[in-house]
């Protein structure tokens, strides 16, 4: 089984990855398993936090590695949190405090479009000069108030309309074809089976 580092120690993010490349015979360890620190995230883009993750994972290994940065943009905060998503009410990280400082920051705020957007970038050693590179995007809205017991992150706030349910509220089977994640990565696959990665 071929094995890849993921640039990250999210236990959602982690569990997500592991089930989706799965079949794939592909075994996502995270980069915490292998003693890797986090990398810092400096930048201001999605793309270039996702790159600076997985060339910092793969040059301490010396395995592929695979990072994402991804985050929710709200129309009405001018795209914020974004790339601040996951540490959007400061430390420690907390999806519940995030989640209480979105509501109120838009407390009054009658336009809730928001989207998910994910970027996915993927290195076969750490000064690989041609990274893969996807992203993937899901369109909602943010509620009033939280629902479901599902997901991490702001996924009990994110409702999609179409579906008539939060992303909280839908299984992994539901979920991990239509998010932002899933999305990127099925672009990222298509790459990887272009590349003979995969």
């Amino acid at each position: 089984m071929k094995r890849i580092v993921l640039a990250s120690n999210n236990a959602g993010k982690v569990r997500e990855f592991q089930r989706l490349f799965a079949p794939l015979h592909i075994e996502i360890v995270p980069q915490g398993d292998l003693g890797v620190p986090e990398a810092e995230e400096p930048h201001v883009t999605f793309l270039e936090n996702a790159l600076a993750k997985a060339r910092h994972a793969s040059t301490l290994t010396g395995m592929p590695a695979l990072a994402d940065d991804s985050g929710i943009c709200v129309s009405a905060l001018n795209g914020a949190p974004g790339v601040y998503s996951a540490r959007y009410a400061g430390p420690p990280k907390s999806d519940e405090r995030n989640n209480l400082k979105l509501l109120d920051a838009l407390s009054g705020v009658a336009d809730r479009r928001a989207f998910y957007y994910a970027v996915l970038v993927m290195v076969r050693h750490g000064d690989d000069p041609r990274p893969l590179i996807a992203e993937g995007r899901l369109d909602g809205e943010i509620l009033l108030a939280p629902r479901g017991e599902g997901g991490f992150g702001y996924d009990p706030l994110f409702y999609l309309s179409a579906l008539g349910n939060t992303v909280a509220e839908l299984t992994p089977e539901e979920k991990n074809p239509i998010s932002h994640r899933g999305r990127a990565l099925a672009s990222l696959l298509a790459r990887m089976a272009e590349e003979g990665q995969v």
